[in-house]
């Protein structure tokens, strides 16, 4: 890579990896990868982006070479989640697909306690023997990697936050419609066209805004799928933020289910964005530390928290699809069982979710653990039994992810949970 391009200097630490930098007024020469996680918010993520001058891909391979390349470049202590994305941009890097002097590579960090907010240096030495030249980037809110992060101007940040109600929107009408289809793939290229619509509107100065508009229009589309009247089991899928959603970490959790006969009832992406803005209320009152973050992140959650609740709204006056849970409700259901206090690990989430699906007829629930996340594991099982005695006909079952857990297993286990789904 010239000069002109990037620099490297030596970042701080005992191994010296050296960080090369991403020249944003060259961002048009690169190619920006990003790891699978959340498909459909993620292309939505990117339409804006592109906006801006920059040029995205969304990597979707899930072959076991990603899952080889994470075993080489990461510690095998290391949780999954970060095996699987090291492992993915990895391999990407090595299939001759991209140029290595013009390809950048992107992650997200929450600046929690999680080790996810530290995957971005493991990537960094994971690419320091091989890859030196290619520039990470961090997409966070806790002003970290200050050098290093993608741009989120306000008009950004807002637009993002849209990306997210509306991903969810289309995430919760695809899982509702896709199990009964009549026309085979009509629900996909309805989901293929709206994503594209979205994209075209967040390029305009307001558009993106209307959402009552957006919404019903949504609605009003996917209601007019052909569908039978067949009534199939709802399956709740919960864990841990990223073996959740990722297909490749999931083994495609989503899709197996649909195959089985089943409606997967995924909880949207704004739950978690309000947790961790909660967290940070909570802390204000648990160790009476009041900030001026904490008093932003409470701002920040009364917003989102109305943006919900007008998306709630909305699916209820249509009247054909089952709205996702309001938050403050999820917040109830968690104080039955666990201290909101317990953070660590999607936490006291992992609970309510479980309780708020049993509660509201989706008795079936998939928790999904991945390897290296003990937290998840201790809240998870520990929730899951005080739950089943509070919902004596819950069908939970938690199925781990890690590099040495098969597919097959993995699905044996679920068909075993759905021999005794409850409608």
């Amino acid at each position: 890579m010239s000069e002109t391009n990037s620099c490297s200097i030596p970042h701080s630490g005992s191994d010296r990896v050296h960080k090369s930098y991403f020249d944003k007024s060259k961002k048009s020469d690169y190619l920006v990868l990003i790891p699978d996680m959340l498909p459909i918010h993620f292309k939505l993520i990117m339409a804006i982006y592109e906006q801006y001058g920059y040029r995205m891909e969304l990597l979707q391979t899930s072959t076991r070479s990603v899952i080889d390349e994470g075993l080489k470049n990461v510690h095998n202590d290391t949780c999954y989640p970060a095996l699987l994305v090291i492992g993915q941009f990895m391999d990407a890097l090595k299939s001759g697909k991209y140029d290595p002097d013009h390809t950048a590579l992107l992650i997200s960090q929450t600046g929690g306690g999680c080790r996810a907010s530290n995957y971005i240096h493991l990537l960094r030495k994971a690419l320091s023997s091989t890859f030196p030249q290619v520039p990470v980037l961090s997409l966070n809110f806790s002003g970290l990697e200050k050098d290093a992060s993608i741009e989120v101007s306000p008009s950004i940040a807002l637009k993002l936050i849209y990306a997210v109600l509306y991903g969810d929107m289309l995430m919760l009408l695809y899982n509702q419609c896709k199990p009964y289809e009549i026309q085979p793939n009509s629900t996909d290229e309805l989901l293929a066209r709206w994503q594209h619509r979205l994209g075209k509107m967040f390029h305009t100065k307001r558009d993106y805004m209307s959402t009552t508009k957006i919404y019903r229009a949504m609605l009003k589309d996917f209601a007019a799928l052909p569908r039978t009247k067949e009534k199939k089991p709802k399956v709740g899928i919960v864990g841990e933020i990223y073996v959740k959603y990722s297909p490749l970490a999931n083994n495609h959790l989503n899709e197996f289910l649909l195959s089985e006969g089943c409606e997967p009832n995924v909880p949207g992406l704004l739950d978690f964005v309000m947790y961790c803005a909660s967290d940070a209320v909570n802390d204000r009152k648990i160790y009476d530390n009041k900030s001026k973050k904490s008093l932003i992140y409470g701002i920040g959650y009364d917003v989102l928290y109305k943006f919900q609740k007008q998306q709630i709204k909305v699916i209820n006056e249509q009247g054909v699809f089952q709205p996702p849970h309001d938050f403050e409700h999820l917040r109830h259901c968690a104080d039955k069982y666990i201290n909101q206090g317990v953070k660590m690990g999607e936490g006291w989430l992992i609970t309510a979710e479980m309780a708020a699906l049993a509660e509201t007829g989706t008795k079936n629930i998939i928790c999904t653990q991945p390897f290296g996340c003990l937290p998840n594991h201790i809240v998870a099982k520990g929730s899951a039994r005080v739950i089943k005695q509070a919902y004596p006909d819950a069908n939970i079952v938690a199925i781990d992810y890690d590099p040495g857990a098969t597919k097959v297993n993995q699905e044996n286990r679920i068909k075993l949970m759905l021999a005794n789904a409850v409608l």
